[in-house]
């Protein structure tokens, strides 16, 4: 799984800076894309948004050439959007993006041609949206994103929903005074509806940090044409370093079926002593096997209450779970009372979960409030603790021990 992740963020890159390459210098071509590879770092997990980043950079790669060759989209695209949906609930944002393009393709016409560029969009735009429906959801695919928004709760206490912390460095931090240097510079002056594009994406990174690497992925493209206009009307301006510029222009060129083979070749050389050494494992944090162990083989059986962060394990362990890292299909109601009950936020908000789930045994971080309690709480029994996990065993009132 990480080797399979590390290809598809490779060839993630590989794209974004072929695109930069055709458009601008390849020193700024490198520098877009290595921000575009640091603020996609952070949220760089075995998951399955990071499947869709190379549909994400396909997808507005291929509108942005659209709009800037003057044409609609090619229609291989809807494929593309048809299998995103499929794979990630991020796809609305695809398609809002494709709308914010439309217009804009539709706004670079002549007056003649506004009316057939503006048919075409159309279509193109109507068949994207029933290519995001062609799911198991079908038309409620397209609400996810109020379902998930309109989730207080989860966004405030979910990490990854949480705005960055900038007492801590962060890349985009250097991404936003590049940005304002380059702008006050007058190096570059964006059209209308991606200047609108550019500060919708950056407001979403600083409200959720989990948005920074869209940010770093998708910004490229729509900077890339109007910032190398703008360089090269002012380039007379200031020194050429063309020695440094013939360096970057020959690295810039395709690469040759030799150096192809020879990349594969050492790829595949890495991949085999990352496969040999072992070193990629799950986070022992969010792996309670120990106590996982010994909880089966006490012969536990029932629902377990398990801390949120223990959920992914216990479904690899084929071990129904009370909650998992997927906040979305529990709802702010169900995670807030589990919350409260954790934190004992009241004296009978533990208790009265275990008697409603009819919790059997639990699965808890050791500085979890309600471990206190379940030391103490008639009928139930501390089996097994280590520094990752802590397990109860609910052995029934009046019941021997």
């Amino acid at each position: 799984m990480v080797i399979g992740v590390a290809l598809v963020f490779a060839a993630t890159l590989a794209y974004v800076m072929r695109f930069l390459l055709a458009r601008m210098e390849p020193v700024h071509a490198l520098l877009f894309t290595a921000l575009a590879a640091g603020m996609s770092m952070g949220h760089l997990l075995a998951r399955p948004h990071v499947l869709v980043w190379p549909l994400l950079v396909l997808w507005v790669g291929g509108l942005v050439n659209a709009v800037e060759n003057g044409r609609s989209p090619s229609w291989w695209l809807l494929a593309l959007l048809a299998l995103w949906a499929n794979l990630h609930g991020s796809f609305t944002l695809g398609l809002a993006l494709a709308v914010a393009l439309a217009v804009e393709a539709v706004s670079n016409c002549t007056a003649g041609q506004r009316r057939e560029m503006g048919w075409r969009w159309a279509k193109f735009l109507g068949l994207a949206v029933v290519a995001a429906m062609m799911t198991p959801s079908g038309w409620q695919g397209l609400w996810y994103p109020a379902q998930v928004t309109s989730m207080a709760l989860a966004l405030d206490v979910i990490q990854e929903w949480r705005s960055p912390d900038f007492h801590k460095p962060q890349i985009i931090e250097l991404w936003l005074m590049l940005l304002l240097a380059t702008a006050c510079s007058g190096r570059v002056r964006l059209p209308l509806l991606r200047l609108i594009l550019v500060l919708g994406l950056a407001h979403l990174a600083l409200k959720h940090q989990r948005h920074i690497a869209v940010l770093g992925l998708v910004t490229p493209f729509l900077m890339a044409a109007p910032l190398a206009f703008q360089w090269r009307a002012t380039r007379g301006m200031g020194r050429d370093a063309a020695s440094l510029d013939r360096i970057f222009a020959a690295l810039a060129a395709p690469a040759r079926w030799g150096a192809i083979v020879a990349a594969a070749m050492l790829t595949t050389l890495v991949i085999g002593v990352g496969l040999q050494v072992g070193r990629f494992t799950p986070a022992s944090a969010t792996t309670p096997e120990a106590a996982v162990n010994a909880a089966l083989q006490s012969g536990v059986a029932g629902p377990v209450l398990n801390s949120y962060n223990f959920g992914g394990y216990l479904i690899y362990r084929g071990v129904p779970v009370f909650i998992d890292g997927r906040a979305d299909m529990y709802g702010d109601a169900l995670l807030e009372r589990y919350l409260d009950a954790l934190k004992l936020k009241s004296t009978g908000t533990l208790p009265d979960l275990l008697a409603d789930y009819r919790i059997a045994w639990t699965l808890l971080e050791p500085g979890t409030p309600a471990v206190v309690l379940l030391d103490r709480l008639p009928g139930w029994r501390r089996i097994y603790s280590d520094e990752i996990a802590v397990v109860h065993v609910h052995y029934g009132d009046g019941a021997t021990p």
